[in-house]
């Protein structure tokens, strides 16, 4: 479940992209690439699972299904928190700029 949601995460955010990439102001591609690294470790996560549980891998317990979700979920929260506080930082439309400085 965890990489389900980190891949539709990850897809969701680079159609958002793709549709405003010229003017990406809002750095939609560090969400991108945030979603992007986290699929990329959940799939590398499920490789080594498989390999060591075998068949078993495709039939998980409800309990494990739904810690994986909300582990999924935390994680693509994480990622939203830190793209905003990127914004927050980097403040690419000046909004704290001019709401600070009364030119």
């Amino acid at each position: 479940m965890t990489l389900l949601i980190t891949v539709v995460s990850a897809v969701i955010c680079t159609v958002i992209w793709y549709r405003k990439a010229p003017h990406d102001v809002m750095k939609i591609s560090d969400l991108c690439f945030i979603y992007w690294g986290a699929s990329l470790m959940w799939l590398v996560d499920a490789v080594f699972e498989y390999v060591e549980m075998g068949a078993e891998f495709f039939t998980p317990s409800l309990q494990d299904m739904l810690n994986d979700t909300f582990l999924g979920l935390s994680a693509v929260a994480l990622g939203l928190v830190t793209w905003i506080a990127k914004l927050l930082i980097t403040d690419p439309k000046h909004i704290f700029k001019r709401s600070t400085y009364h030119e």
